[in-house]
C-alpha cells in the first residue's frame, strides 16, 4: 500500500502552487501546468483532481479570476494505482507558455523574431505553427526555425512575417491549439523632401498647418511642432494646439510673432526614433487685419470613439477664432466621470481607466464674444472576453453522455465555437452546441481527445482547454480479500466498489451459496450488502462477483462477529477547588482476542497531554485499564471527559464531567447609569461565579492623575455577592474616570470586568486652597508671591485660577488679585512707596467658573531688599607670578540689599573698562585668584557685589603689576652619577633674561612611568642627589623657579633600576645628557674588584 499521507501532502502542495499561478508569465497558468494529481476512482468521476484547468486567453485578455480549490474534491482512502507517479500517467498536452502579441523593430541589426511556445504533456508534445491560418513549413522554408516549440523567424520583414501567429501542441492523447498572438513591426519613414508652400494669413486670422506624416506603424506616434530651429518647439496654451491624432499645428488666432518657419517632428514610441518634416513657412498678408469672428471647430474626436475597458481615454476639441475661443465639455446623459481631466487649456477631455458607466455622448463647445459652435461624439466602451467558468478534464465511461459548458463576460457579448483536438467541431447527430454548451450523446472510445472551447467577440479570444478520456476495462478490485470484524447487535457494510468501465453487474455470495435480500439483509443500490443487527450466526465468507463486456473479477470480505465492548468511567462527576488534583479511571471489558487502544477527549477534543504544561498525565498498568491524571488544576480545565477505547471491532466512548471552582469570572460590562460632581452610579452584571458564591465586589476606578486602578469609596459598603450596582463616592469634580468591578469568592478574586467608558464628574467650587505660600527677593519696591500649584486633579471645573490677598501689617484692608492661569505659581506686586523688607501679611485662594474656593492660612512674607547700595571696601590685590593675581576685599556694611556674591572686573591699563573681563564668585567670597595673565604687565581691578535683584555700585579701580614672566631657557649640560640607587644630578644654571624674572632656585620632578604622581625637590642650587626607589622605570626632569613662576622643563632623564638587587660601592655608572636629549641609563653590574683602604 502507498503511504496514506502522499495525497494530503500533494494537496497542500496544490494549494500553495495556486497562487503561484497566477504570477507566472504575468497571467494565470492551470494548475496542472504546475502539478497534476489523480482522481478519487470512480467510473464515472471527472478528473478535477488532476487540476488540468486548462485555459487560454486572447490577444489583450485580462486576467482570469481562478475557481477555488476547495471545489475539487479528493479522496484521502484510495488504491495504490491512484499514487501512480506522474511520469508513468499519460495526458494530453497543457500550455505552459503560450505566444505574445509584439511589436519588432526594423531599425535593429538583428533582423530574428522568436514566438515562445511551451507546452507539457505525456508523452511530450510535439509543436507546430499557424500564421493567419495558414500552416508554416518549418522544414522546407529557410526564413523559419525551431527549437523546442518557439518558433524563430529569420530576416524577419513587415510584408512576409506581419499576422497572427497560433501554435500548435500535439501528442498521442490529442491536439491543442494556443491563443493568437498579433506580430507587427515598428518603423518610421522618412518625410518626402518635397518644398512645402508658404502659408499667408491676416493677422487674427486662424490657421491650420498639416503635418502629413510619413508610413509608420504602429499607429501611435507622439506630434510635436519645432519653431524656426531646433531645440526651439511650439508651446501649446489656449491659441496653439497640437493634435496627437492628426499632428496638425492649429493657430485659433494668428499674431505678428507666430510669422516664421514650421517644422513637424514624429517620433515613434517603439523605435524613439524622430523625423522632421519639410520647413512650412508662416506670413503675414499686408492687406489688412481679420477682425473678429465666431468659432469653427477644427480639431475634434471621431464621430464614434472605441475603447477598450481599463485605458485612458483622450477626446480632442480646439477652433479658430477671434477672439480665441474657450472650450467647455458636457456629458449629454449624466455628469463628467469626476476622475476625468481637462489638458491643453481644455481642448483635451482625459479620462482615465474607462469603464462601462463612462460610455455615452460627450460634447464640446467653443465660444467666444461673436458666438459658439459645438461637436458631438459617442463614447463607446468594450471589453475583451473574460472567463466565468471553464471546462475541466473528465473521463466517463462508453456509452455516457457529456456536458461540457464554458461561459464568458464581454461587451459585445462573446460568441462561443469548439474544438477537438484542433479542429472545429461542428453539430452532428450525436453533437449538440448551444451558447457554449457542449453535449456528446452516447460517447465513443474515438470521442477520446482535447477539447478547446473559445470564447470570443470582436476584440479578442480566450481558450480554455480539456481532456476527455473515454474508459474501457474489466471489473478489478484494489485490495483482496478483506477482513472485517463486527460486535453483536450493529449493523455491518459489506462494500463493493469494482474499477470497471462500463460499470459491472454485482452479485453477492456467502461460503458459495448465493445472497438472497430479506429485511435484516439488504442490498443497496452501491452494491453494498447491508447487515442489520447482526449475530454470530452471521460469520462466514461473503464474495462479491463483478462482471461486464469485458471480464470478471471477486472479492471476498471475511466477516467475524464478536461480543460488544463495555467501557466504564469513574467518577462520573467531579468537584475540584483549582490548584487541586483529581485521577478519571476507565476500565474496559472486551473479547479477550481483540486488542484495546485508548483515547481521551475534553469537550469532544482530543485531549494532548503533552500541550497542556505538565497537567496531564497518562497511566496505564493493565491492557484493559486506563487512568488520566490531571494536576493543580485550572479553571480551563473544566468541562466533559470521554474515555474511547476502541478495537478493530468496536469503538466506545465514555464520559465524565468535571466541576472546577475557582475565583469568579470577570463580570459584565460596567455601566455609568449617572454621574455628580462627586459620586457615580454604577450597574454591571454577574459573572460566572465558577462553582462558588460571588461574596463581595470591588469598585475600582482609573483617572489620568491615578497610579493605575485604585479601590474607591461606595455606597453601600460593601458591595454584596448578590448586587450588580453600587455608587462610587467621594470622587474628585470634573475628573474624567474609567471604572470597573472585580468579583470576590471563597475561593479567591477573580478577573476585572471590562473598563467602561470615560466619563468626567460635574464641575463643582474649589475645595483645596494652595500650599506653601511664601515670597521675597524681586526688584526693590516689589513684593514676590509664590505657591505650590494645584493640580488639575483638584481644580474642580473650568475656569480655574487664583486669588492672592496681601496687606502690609498693621493695615485693615486686604488688596486681592486675580491670577487667571491655573498654571502660574508666582505673583509680583509693585509699589515705589513701599521701602525693602517691608512686612507683608498674605494668602492665596482658589476658584472657578463654580465659584471661589478656600484660602491658605496666612503667612508673613517680605518685599525686596533690592540690590546692593554700597561698593565693597578696603580692595587689595597682590602679585602673585606672571600669570597670576590675588585679590581680596571687605563686604560693605550691612543693611539693606545684601550682596550674595561679588563680581572681580580686570582690565589692562592700555585698554578701556568697557573691554574688562569679569569673574564671579560662588558665594559671599572675600576673595579670588585671577589666572591666565600676562607677565611684566598693569592691570586694573574692580569689584562689586550682586544678589537676585541686580548688581550694587563698583568700588574704585586699583593698579596692580604682575611679576616678569619665568625664565625661558630650560636648565641644560645635565649630568649624573648613579651609584647603586643614589643618584647625584647637576646642571648648569640657568640665567635669566632681562625681561624675566631672576632666578631664586629650581625644581626637580622625579616620577615612575606609566604613573601620574610626581616626587618633588626643591634646591636653590644646580645640583642634588636623589634616592631611587627599587625596580622600575624612572623619568627626571629639572625646572628653574622665579618669582614669575617655573621655567621651562629640562630634557628627560630615564633611568632603569633592577627590582631585588642593591648596587654595591663598587659599581658605579658615569652619564653625561647633551641638551635636548632624552636619554636612558641602563643600570650595569660593573664587575670591579673592591680594594680595602
Amino acid at each position: 500500500m502507498g503511504s496514506p499521507w502522499k495525497p494530503l501532502l500533494l494537496l497542500s502542495v496544490i494549494s500553495g502552487l495556486a497562487d503561484l499561478a497566477k504570477a507566472v508569465a504575468g497571467r494565470p497558468v492551470s494548475y496542472a501546468a504546475v502539478l497534476r494529481m489523480k482522481a478519487d476512482s470512480s467510473s464515472s468521476s471527472t478528473l478535477n483532481s488532476r487540476m488540468r484547468l486548462r485555459n487560454s486567453q486572447g490577444v489583450g485578455s485580462s486576467s482570469l479570476e481562478w475557481p477555488p480549490f476547495s471545489r475539487h474534491r479528493f479522496s484521502a482512502l484510495s488504491s495504490q494505482e491512484d499514487y501512480m507517479s506522474e511520469e508513468s500517467e499519460e495526458f494530453g498536452p497543457i500550455f505552459i507558455q503560450e505566444p505574445d502579441d509584439a511589436i519588432f523593430s526594423l531599425d535593429t541589426d538583428n533582423k530574428k523574431v522568436i514566438m515562445n511556445c511551451e507546452a507539457r504533456g505525456n508523452p511530450a508534445p510535439t509543436y507546430s505553427w499557424l500564421i493567419n491560418g495558414t500552416n508554416v513549413n518549418v522544414e522546407a522554408d529557410f526564413r523559419y526555425s525551431m527549437i523546442d516549440g518557439n518558433l524563430i523567424i529569420h530576416n524577419a520583414s513587415e510584408a512576409i512575417n506581419h499576422g497572427r501567429y497560433q501554435c500548435r501542441a500535439e501528442n498521442s492523447i490529442g491536439i491543442v491549439m494556443s491563443r493568437e498572438a498579433l506580430l507587427q513591426f515598428a518603423y518610421l519613414e522618412a518625410f518626402s523632401g518635397r518644398t512645402r508652400g508658404a502659408v499667408s494669413v491676416r493677422e487674427g486670422q486662424g490657421v491650420v498647418l498639416m503635418c502629413a506624416p510619413p508610413p509608420h506603424s504602429p499607429a501611435e506616434i507622439i506630434y510635436s511642432w519645432v519653431f524656426n530651429e531646433l531645440p526651439s518647439f511650439v508651446a501649446e496654451d489656449s491659441r496653439r494646439f497640437i493634435s496627437q491624432e492628426m499632428g496638425n499645428l492649429y493657430i485659433s488666432k494668428v499674431q505678428p510673432l507666430d510669422v516664421g518657419s514650421y517644422v513637424c517632428q514624429v517620433k515613434n514610441t517603439v523605435t524613439n526614433a524622430r523625423v522632421l518634416s519639410p520647413p512650412t513657412p508662416l506670413t503675414l498678408k499686408t492687406d489688412g487685419i481679420m477682425g473678429e469672428y465666431e468659432p469653427k471647430i477644427e480639431a475634434h474626436f471621431p464621430q464614434t470613439v472605441l475603447a477598450a475597458k481599463g485605458v485612458t481615454v483622450r477626446l480632442e476639441c480646439f477652433a479658430l477664432g477671434n477672439p480665441v475661443p474657450t472650450i467647455t465639455w458636457r456629458k449629454m446623459s449624466g455628469n463628467i466621470p469626476k476622475k476625468a481631466r481637462l489638458r491643453k487649456s481644455q481642448a483635451v477631455l482625459e479620462i482615465p481607466n474607462i469603464q462601462l458607466e463612462d460610455s455615452g455622448s460627450y460634447e464640446c463647445k467653443a465660444e467666444n464674444t461673436r458666438g459658439g459652435t459645438a461637436y458631438r461624439g459617442h463614447l463607446q466602451v468594450y471589453t475583451l472576453p473574460q472567463w466565468i467558468s471553464m471546462i475541466n478534464d473528465t473521463q466517463l465511461d462508453s456509452g455516457e453522455q457529456l456536458r461540457w459548458e464554458c461561459r464568458a463576460a464581454g461587451k459585445p457579448r462573446p460568441t462561443y465555437r469548439w474544438m477537438r483536438n484542433g479542429e472545429l467541431l461542428s453539430p452532428q447527430s450525436r453533437v449538440e452546441m448551444v451558447n457554449g454548451e457542449l453535449i456528446i450523446h452516447r460517447l465513443q472510445q474515438a470521442d477520446s481527445g482535447m477539447y478547446q472551447c473559445v470564447a470570443e467577440n470582436k476584440y479578442g479570444s480566450i481558450y480554455s482547454s480539456a481532456e476527455l478520456k473515454i474508459l474501457a476495462s474489466a471489473p478489478m478490485f484494489s485490495t483482496n480479500p478483506v477482513r472485517l470484524i463486527a460486535t453483536v447487535g450493529r449493523d455491518v457494510s459489506l462494500e463493493c466498489r469494482p474499477r470497471a468501465s462500463p460499470k459491472s453487474r454485482i452479485t453477492w455470495k456467502k461460503n458459495d451459496r448465493r445472497v438472497q435480500p430479506s429485511r435484516r439483509i439488504m442490498l443497496l443500490r452501491n452494491n453494498t450488502l447491508r447487515i442489520i443487527n447482526s449475530s454470530r450466526t452471521d460469520e462466514g465468507n461473503y464474495v462479491c462477483r463483478a462482471e461486464n463486456q469485458f471480464g470478471s473479477a471477486e472479492l471476498m470480505t471475511v466477516l467475524l462477529v464478536k461480543e460488544p465492548m463495555r467501557v466504564e468511567l469513574s467518577p462520573v462527576r467531579v468537584e475540584v477547588t483549582v490548584g487541586e488534583s483529581v485521577v478519571l479511571s476507565c476500565k474496559v471489558t472486551h473479547d479477550p482476542s481483540l486488542e484495546v487502544s485508548f483515547f481521551w477527549l475534553l469537550n469532544n477534543q482530543p485531549l494532548n497531554a503533552q500541550h497542556e504544561g505538565g497537567h496531564f498525565e497518562y497511566i496505564q498498568t493493565q491492557s484493559s485499564t486506563a487512568d488520566l491524571m490531571i494536576r493543580s488544576i485550572l479553571l480551563k480545565h473544566a468541562g466533559k471527559y470521554g474515555c474511547r477505547a476502541q478495537t478493530s471491532a468496536d469503538s466506545v466512548l465514555a464520559e465524565a464531567e468535571l466541576l472546577v471552582r475557582g475565583p469568579p469570572g470577570p463580570p459584565g460590562v460596567v455601566i455609568v447609569e449617572e454621574i455628580t460632581d462627586t459620586t457615580a452610579t454604577l450597574s454591571w452584571s454577574h459573572g460566572v461565579d465558577n462553582h462558588s458564591p460571588i461574596t463581595t465586589y470591588n469598585v475600582q476606578a482609573r483617572s489620568p492623575f491615578s497610579l493605575g486602578w485604585q479601590t474607591v469609596k461606595t455606597d453601600p459598603d460593601p458591595v454584596t455577592g448578590n448586587m450588580e450596582s453600587a455608587m462610587a463616592v467621594e470622587l474628585n469634580p470634573w475628573v474624567e474616570y474609567e471604572f470597573r468591578v472585580v468579583a470576590t469568592n471563597a475561593i479567591g478574586t477573580g478577573d476585572p470586568s471590562a473598563p467602561s467608558r470615560g466619563v468626567r464628574t460635574k464641575e463643582a467650587v474649589p475645595s483645596v486652597a494652595p500650599a506653601s505660600v511664601r515670597g521675597g527677593n524681586g526688584r526693590r519696591h516689589e513684593l514676590v508671591i509664590s505657591w505650590e500649584p494645584i493640580s488639575e486633579e483638584f481644580q474642580n471645573g473650568e475656569g480655574f485660577g487664583y486669588i492672592v490677598a496681601f496687606r502690609a501689617n498693621g493695615t485693615r484692608g486686604w488688596k486681592e488679585k486675580m491670577v487667571t492661569s491655573a498654571d502660574s505659581t508666582t505673583y509680583k506686586y509693585r509699589d515705589e512707596t513701599f521701602p525693602p523688607l517691608t512686612p507683608f501679611e498674605v494668602r492665596v485662594g482658589v476658584y472657578n467658573n463654580k465659584g471661589d474656593g478656600p484660602f491658605s492660612g496666612v503667612v508673613t512674607v517680605f518685599s525686596a531688599e533690592g540690590e546692593p547700595r554700597e561698593p565693597p571696601s578696603e580692595l587689595k590685590a597682590f602679585a602673585i607670578s606672571a600669570l597670576e593675581i590675588k585679590v581680596t576685599w571687605k563686604p560693605p556694611s550691612p543693611g539693606p540689599g545684601r550682596p550674595q556674591g561679588y563680581e572681580v572686573s580686570y582690565w589692562k591699563d592700555t585698554e578701556q573698562e568697557e573691554m574688562a573681563k569679569k569673574q564671579r564668585t560662588t558665594g559671599n567670597e572675600t576673595n579670588m585668584l585671577l589666572p591666565g595673565l600676562e607677565g611684566n604687565t598693569q592691570y586694573l581691578i574692580s569689584v562689586k557685589g550682586f544678589n537676585s535683584v541686580g548688581q550694587g555700585p563698583s568700588s574704585s579701580a586699583i593698579r596692580i603689576r604682575t611679576k616678569k614672566n619665568a625664565p625661558s631657557l630650560p636648565p641644560g649640560n645635565l649630568m649624573w652619577i648613579q651609584e647603586g640607587n643614589n643618584v647625584s644630578l647637576s646642571w648648569d644654571p640657568v640665567k635669566a633674561r632681562d625681561n624675566e624674572s631672576a632666578v631664586i632656585g629650581y625644581k626637580v620632578l622625579l616620577r615612575q612611568e606609566g604613573r601620574g604622581h610626581s616626587q618633588v625637590t626643591r634646591t636653590p642650587n644646580s645640583a642634588v642627589v636623589l634616592t631611587l626607589p627599587e625596580g622600575g622605570t624612572y623619568i627626571i626632569d629639572v625646572r628653574a623657579v622665579s618669582e614669575g613662576g617655573e621655567g621651562a622643563a629640562s630634557a628627560q632623564v630615564r633611568l632603569l633600576t633592577s627590582s631585588g638587587v642593591r648596587a654595591k660601592s663598587g659599581q658605579l655608572s658615569v652619564y653625561n645628557l647633551p641638551a635636548g636629549v632624552t636619554w636612558t641609563a641602563l643600570f650595569l653590574s660593573l664587575m670591579v674588584p673592591s680594594f680595602p683602604l
